[in-house]
């Protein structure tokens, strides 16, 4: 999904010239003149090795306490060092976390031009079909059918995609740390419940489109399983995602695959879909250390 994320850089300087007040300027004006006085003790002290007391002084006196707490997260590294230890100056990875009404925003809206993607690819192959097109007819190909059989299906795949990404998890560090990313970014705002949102609406959009429009078009059989697989995963991408789960995501995109080719029908994969999205989000939310 396509989440909101919030530019820290034009922040802090947007919050660095809020906070700065007349009598914050005036102090400012006076000690870099004391700063430009004292260049020549301060070159000095340099050749001597020792700190320079009226260079410590201006810089405390004239940054603001918020801008001073921000300098001393993020020390400058062009050429200083801390005991003879060079300092890095860039600054750690900040993982953007959109508030709970744009997640499900953005979830809603991304879910529903994908169903109508689906939608609209089933009905022109269709209608294609009825011409006399070279092409299959995906209602007929895969229908939204469903048989009590379907339930057994539905609950191995459940089991099988579950206990695969949960192993992973514990044995791909990459995997995991790219899946707890795009987590973080998602779930972090949303309130138990939500997680029937995120999990339902894009595992049936999703399923609709690929296993349910473009799986039938492309041919309905193991090559068509495999390209549209393979789309699945590279979509996958972004949002903290990397290689390692777009792997992931192809792996579990044939398998679905078979199963929509076993079943005939498109209700397999959208419940197995959502199901593991559910059960993955409810197994991060009560294991992951970052909410607590």
């Amino acid at each position: 999904m396509g989440l909101l994320t919030i530019n820290c850089g034009m922040f802090v300087r947007y919050y660095g010239i809020k906070e700065l007040s007349p009598r914050n300027s005036i102090i400012s004006t006076k000690f870099s003149a004391r700063a430009f006085a004292s260049r020549k003790p301060m070159k000095k002290s340099r050749r001597e090795g020792r700190p320079s007391k009226s260079f410590t002084l201006q810089t405390k006196e004239t940054l603001p306490e918020d801008i001073n707490g921000l300098a001393d997260m993020h020390p400058s590294n062009d050429g200083n060092t801390n005991n003879g230890k060079s300092v890095d100056s860039t600054p750690p990875d900040i993982i953007s976390i959109p508030s709970r009404s744009n997640v499900l925003q953005a979830c809603t809206i991304t879910s529903g031009l994908i169903a109508a993607l689906g939608l609209i690819i089933r009905q022109v192959s269709h209608v294609g079909s009825m011409e006399g097109l070279p092409i299959l007819d995906c209602s007929t190909e895969v229908s939204f059918g469903f048989e009590l059989w379907h339930l057994e299906l539905i609950t191995g795949l459940v089991l099988i995609i579950s206990s695969c990404r949960y192993i992973l998890l514990k044995t791909w560090r990459y995997f995991a740390e790219s899946s707890d990313t795009a987590n973080k970014q998602i779930l972090s705002s949303l309130q138990p419940y939500d997680y029937l949102v995120v999990a339902f609406l894009p595992g049936m959009s999703e399923e609709l489109l690929f296993r349910g429009a473009l799986l039938p078009v492309l041919g309905f059989d193991w090559k068509s399983v495999i390209v549209v697989s393979t789309l699945f995963g590279v979509l996958h991408l972004g949002n903290g995602r990397k290689y390692s789960f777009a792997v992931w995501a192809t792996f579990v995109g044939i398998v679905y695959g078979y199963a929509t080719i076993m079943s005939s029908s498109v209700i397999v994969p959208m419940a197995s879909h959502a199901l593991n999205n559910l059960v993955g989000g409810l197994l991060w939310r009560y294991t992951s250390k970052s909410l607590e």
